[in-house]
């Protein structure tokens, strides 16, 4: 699937280790479910450390039950700094007695291999929920996982954080903040269990740009708004959600302060990580053969635009049909019937788009002859988009989302094994 592309950003390769001054490295330190073999070959411990200290920022999970790490980096993160990132796949960390405790013993591990302080090192986790938390293979890995380190280990990284992921996810980029050349690169898990209120998944990224703490929180948090939080897989939302971002200040720009034309430039590199991440994510939602991306325009406000996207993006109807490559649209208005949004649906127009062309189903809210046989071959395509209008505004968002499959259920119905 091809990177989806910004104007003012160039994609290079290098993910969280392209942005001057990070080294990452990931291995198996043994990590299983309980009774389980652990799988050979397979990283499940990853750590990403910058040569020097970074302002940093992170959005969390809505959900009320957090897992530990998540509870621990928000104390870490009060004073808008950090220098590493230690995380494990397999195991959440969640729903644990001694979670904390856990948690916090990862950030000691990691802050003496390193020589920095624990406060200095973000904690995350994710895996199955509600199963102990094993410390003595991450303690005994450390020191490798240390001594491996490197400026290009970001692809070992990337395989410990994957759980039922097919893919690696990783995007970076290159562009300009007054006449310096500043870098950005992010890495991201997630597959299943996967629903907007942030963050939908552990994705890290780094940058070496020199920004204040205040303007990195904002932001993210305003880029988690467009990007992670319109992406869904199943409805969803889990325990160990977080986005977090290091900069380091490397690239020895002018620092950004203030709400500037660098300011806007560095949120553009960020939506561009941010928004090729979410589509990758929904792409390879658990069982998934296809992005699908749903664009809303003509709606009297971005919030409504957004609402109508999302139902269509979330209906389990909609998405069984994108499966079977069905041009069954009025399982599209019917979504967009029940969003949780105020307009005249009779003005509401629908096309739907891929690589192999463009069918209009539906104008003024009743349907269109269109030829069965070329819905079928633009539906056969990996990546489809929905275009809705709904013909009365400015407003406008896209959400994006992937087909439901039978292996969906095959793969959580035994996600434990």
């Amino acid at each position: 699937m091809e990177l989806k592309k910004i104007n003012g950003v160039k994609f290079v390769g290098g993910g969280v280790c392209a942005a001057k001054g990070f080294k990452a490295n990931g291995i198996q330190c043994g990590l299983s479910h309980a009774g389980a073999i652990p799988t050979k070959g397979k990283n499940d411990l990853a750590l990403i450390v910058s040569d020097t200290e970074c302002t940093a920022a992170a959005v969390y999970t809505t959900n009320k039950v957090k897992g530990a790490p998540i509870l621990v980096t928000k104390e870490h993160l009060k004073n808008g700094r950090a220098r590493a990132v230690i995380v494990n796949s397999v195991n959440a960390n969640t729903c644990n007695a001694d979670g904390v405790e856990k948690a916090n013993k990862m950030c000691e591990l990691t802050a003496k291999e390193l020589g920095i302080a624990a406060e200095d090192v973000i904690v995350a986790s994710t895996g199955v929920i509600g199963q102990v938390l094993p410390i003595e293979p991450i303690a005994n890995g450390m020191k490798e996982l240390a001594e491996g380190l490197s400026y290009d280990g970001n692809p070992r990284a990337v395989e410990a954080i994957m759980t039922t992921d097919t893919m690696p996810k990783e995007v970076a980029v290159k562009f300009e903040l007054g006449g310096k050349t500043c870098t950005m690169g992010g890495m991201l898990k997630g597959s299943g269990m996967i629903h907007p209120n942030m963050a939908t998944t552990l994705t890290f990224i780094t940058t070496d740009v020199d920004i204040s703490a205040e303007l990195l929180q904002r932001a993210l948090s305003d880029t988690v708004k467009v990007t992670l939080n319109r992406a869904s897989v199943d409805g969803d939302t889990s325990t160990n959600d977080m986005v977090c971002v290091m900069a380091s200040g490397a690239a020895g720009n002018k620092p950004v302060k203030h709400e500037d034309a660098d300011f806007e430039a560095f949120e553009t590199a960020l939506y561009a990580i941010m928004m090729n991440l979410a589509r990758m994510m929904a792409r390879d939602g658990e069982g998934a053969t296809k992005l699908i991306e749903c664009a809303v325009s003509g709606a009297e406000t971005e919030k409504i635009a957004e609402t109508v996207a999302k139902s269509v993006i979330c209906s389990s109807l909609f998405k069984a049909a994108m499966f079977g490559e069905d041009a069954n649209w009025g399982r599209i208005l019917c979504a967009v019937g029940y969003a949780d949004a105020e307009f005249d649906i009779n003005k509401v127009g629908v096309h739907i788009t891929s690589a192999n062309g463009a069918i209009e189903v539906c104008r003024n809210g009743a349907g269109v002859e269109f030829s069965e046989e070329k819905a079928k071959e633009i539906l056969g395509e990996e990546v489809i988009e929905i275009i809705i209008s709904l013909g009365e505004g400015g407003g406008e968002a896209v959400a994006w989302g992937c087909d439901l499959t039978y292996d969906y259920v095959k793969i959580n119905g035994d996600y434990r094994s």
